[in-house]
């Protein structure tokens, strides 16, 4: 149940950042009107027996296209933003899912019923062994096998421990 939970929370988020960034970076229409200008100026000097002239000639050109040129620019040339800011976001995202995750899908703990089974499972074990059921608690279990002494302990998450006691 909990891999099916982190699979959809890992579903939804990656459908969440895929819109996200296609709204960031979607297409735009980049309409360019192109206006050439070329100023000429031509000096042009005649020299006679008598007199010189001089004379300017100055012409101005406009070039203007009829209609307008449309162009539409790709996601990578239209973005300012570098690409190591996005892989930065990237992981970012990714973290905070997987802490997400982790902590809607973190166990409150296993029933007592399922705890004692458990523990019961463990001790069965142990006097399989040649230990014999000494004392018993609801979360532990003392095993002795002859001057030796053990607790059997559970936790709240249902893991088993074992360590020696000292003989008294």
């Amino acid at each position: 149940m909990r891999k099916l939970a982190g699979l959809l929370a890992l579903f939804a988020a990656g459908l969440l950042l895929a819109g996200g960034l296609a709204a960031a970076v979607g297409a735009a229409d980049v309409t360019t009107t192109v206006t050439f200008s070329d100023t000429t100026t031509v000096e042009e000097t005649t020299t006679a027996p008598a007199e010189t002239v001089e004379t300017t000639v100055e012409q101005t050109t406009t070039v203007a296209p009829t209609t307008p040129s449309t162009t539409t620019a790709s996601p990578s040339s239209s973005s300012s933003t570098p690409t190591w800011v996005w892989v930065v976001i990237g992981i970012l995202a990714a973290t905070g899912i997987g802490l997400l995750v982790a902590l809607f899908t973190r166990g409150r703990g296993i029933s007592d019923e399922e705890r004692q089974r458990r523990l019961d499972t463990a001790v069965a074990t142990w006097t399989g062994q040649g230990w014999a059921l000494e004392s018993q608690t609801p979360d532990s279990t003392i095993l002795r096998r002859g001057p030796e002494l053990m607790v059997v302990s559970i936790d709240d998450h249902g893991q088993i421990s074992t360590r020696p006691l000292a003989s008294s």
